[in-house]
C-alpha cells in the first residue's frame, strides 16, 4: 500500500484493482481486471496462474495489456495449504503450466506485450524491493521494462 501511496502521483491512468487480504478476487473480477487494462501487477501468494482459470485464458484476447507484472511465488503456512489442496484435483500437466516459463508464453499468447515475473520462490519483503525498484525505474525515470530487468538482476 505504501509503494502505491508512493507513486500514485506518477500514473499516466486510473488505477484499479483489488488490494488487501481479506478476499480473493472471483474469477470475473480477474477477467475483468486482465482485459481492461494496459498494465496489470500481480503482487501475491503462490503461483499467479493458481488463481486464474487456465481454459479462460488460452482462450481469450488480451492485446490491450502491454505489461504484466507478476511478483508472486510467496509462500506462507496458509497459503501453502491452500496451493496443496488445490492441486491435488490438477494433473502434473496441469500444475506445470503455472510455473514462471509456462505462465509467460501463456501471457504472451493472449496478446501480453511484456511479461515481468520472479522464478523462484521469494518473500513479500523481497518482492516489495523489486515492487519499490519497478517503479522507481519505470515511472520515476522512465526506463523501459527492459531496462528496469536489467536493474533488477544487479
Amino acid at each position: 500500500q505504501e509503494i502505491l501511496e508512493k507513486y500514485h502521483d506518477l500514473f499516466k491512468v486510473q488505477w484499479e484493482g483489488v488490494i488487501g487480504s481479506t478476499c480473493a478476487p472471483s474469477q470475473a473480477e480477474w477477467e475483468q481486471l486482465l482485459t481492461n487494462c494496459s498494465a496489470f501487477l500481480f503482487y501475491g501468494m503462490e503461483r499467479f496462474m493458481s488463481h486464474v482459470l487456465l481454459d479462460w485464458l488460452v482462450a481469450v484476447n488480451i492485446p490491450k495489456c502491454r505489461l504484466v507484472i507478476l511478483l508472486d511465488l510467496v509462500r506462507s503456512q496458509q497459503s501453502y495449504q491452500r496451493i496443496t489442496n488445490s492441486d491435488f484435483h490438477k494433473s502434473c500437466l496441469r500444475i506445470a503450466l503455472e510455473s514462471p516459463t509456462e505462465t509467460a508464453m501463456l501471457l504472451s499468447l493472449t496478446g501480453v506485450g511484456s511479461v515481468i515475473a520472479t522464478q523462484w520462490y521469494t518473500s513479500l519483503e523481497e518482492n516489495a524491493g523489486r515492487l519499490e525498484t519497478l517503479f522507481e525505474n519505470l515511472l520515476s525515470f522512465g526506463k523501459t521494462a527492459g531496462q528496469t530487468v536489467h536493474v533488477l538482476q544487479k
